[in-house]
């Protein structure tokens, strides 16, 4: 599939020894959206089951359901970054309730933090040793927001405290007070000892004023919770939005893609760990090449980073291809060497929440 391309010419490209290294080599994955990661199987078995219960048309959706899946199961064709968010429809259609929410991340934490076998059926090592996983709380006909954290976190809090946690993420096209309900809520159920380690800022990268987001992330970080953002996404963020979020004091930034020479040094000084997705920004045409990519201005500067997979549903990808990007040699990758590697890998523990 054309979504997998980058991941599979950098696997192709290493030796069975290099392999190895990078799949028994610990890492932490810190930006992997709940929803975006949902194995493609899990989510054909949802509409199968949808389709028995409901029948064809019922309610309305079966169209949308339909029509997503069969753009995910014919590899997903993503010219600008606003293709990626039309996929969604399909998606919260299919895990509108606790039922189906707690069997999908289920099946998410099984894929990242779980061994399994490879095609010619030997073992192959968990993803991950760490993760934090991120996902906006919605309110449905079955479930408020509180539901929806509490049915997630019954399924992460399944592992143990140094395995796995949830990060609550806010939209920006989300209203003011829908807003204000997430923040409360992660702050509530981190006082009640539940699993919440942060708030996001994610969503249509360019949509809200960014103002508009500072007293939620005020109330956040004063209910002891770390932040991040998504920040500097595509080429037509301004500097003055871009600037507006570093002024939050954010624990992390996700992509941080086109930050200006301003933000770039307001970055490095604050030491602010980047997590870098670096096939979602190939496909989703944010970076031309992998050699382009602003990885290598931040390993230059031995900037703290994390690799991740951002969202393994429409991408095809997994953390050790993600790392595998770091290994292969050029045109398929960065060619770095096992130290390298190594200290990468590192960087992301010492950067979780």
């Amino acid at each position: 599939m054309e979504s997998n391309d980058p991941i599979t010419k950098a696997l192709n490209s290493l030796s069975r020894t290099q392999l190895n290294f990078l799949q028994n080599l610990p890492k932490a994955e810190l930006h992997a959206h709940l929803n975006g990661s949902i194995p493609l199987p899990v989510l054909q078995s949802l509409a199968r089951e949808r389709e028995r219960e409901h029948g064809t048309h019922a309610d309305g959706l079966s169209e949308i359901v339909r029509k997503g899946l069969t753009i995910l199961n014919e590899g997903v064709h993503l010219n600008v970054i606003d293709d990626f968010f039309s996929l969604f429809p399909a998606i919260y259609a299919l895990t509108s309730g606790p039922e189906a929410l707690a069997f999908v991340t289920r099946a998410v934490l099984k894929h990242f933090l779980e061994p399994a076998v490879d095609e010619e059926g030997l073992p192959v090592p968990a993803q991950c040793q760490y993760l934090e996983l991120r996902s906006t709380p919605r309110a449905t006909e079955k479930m408020s927001r509180r539901v929806y954290l509490d049915t997630v976190l019954d399924e992460v809090e399944k592992y143990p405290a140094d395995t796995a946690a949830l990060i609550v993420s806010v939209d920006r096209r989300m209203k003011k007070e829908d807003i204000q309900e997430c923040v409360d809520l992660a702050g509530a159920l981190k006082e009640s000892r539940r699993r919440v380690v942060g708030v996001d800022l994610c969503g249509d990268p360019l949509a809200g004023d960014m103002n508009d987001f500072r007293p939620f992330f005020v109330q956040a970080k004063e209910a002891g919770l770390k932040t991040t953002l998504h920040i500097a996404e595509t080429v037509d963020n301004t500097e003055t939005d871009t600037l507006t979020l570093l002024s939050f004091g954010p624990s992390r930034l996700g992509h941080a893609t086109f930050l200006s020479p301003v933000a770039r040094e307001i970055v490095l000084r604050d030491r602010i760990p980047i997590e870098i997705c670096l096939t979602s920004n190939l496909l989703c045409k944010t970076v031309k090449t992998i050699d382009a990519h602003h990885i290598r201005w931040l390993l230059e500067h031995d900037h703290p980073i994390s690799i991740c997979t951002d969202d393994i549903l429409p991408f095809r990808n997994s953390l050790v291809g993600e790392y595998a990007l770091l290994m292969a040699q050029a045109p398929y990758g960065l060619g770095l060497t096992e130290s390298e590697i190594k200290r990468i890998a590192k960087m992301g523990f010492e950067s979780k929440f």
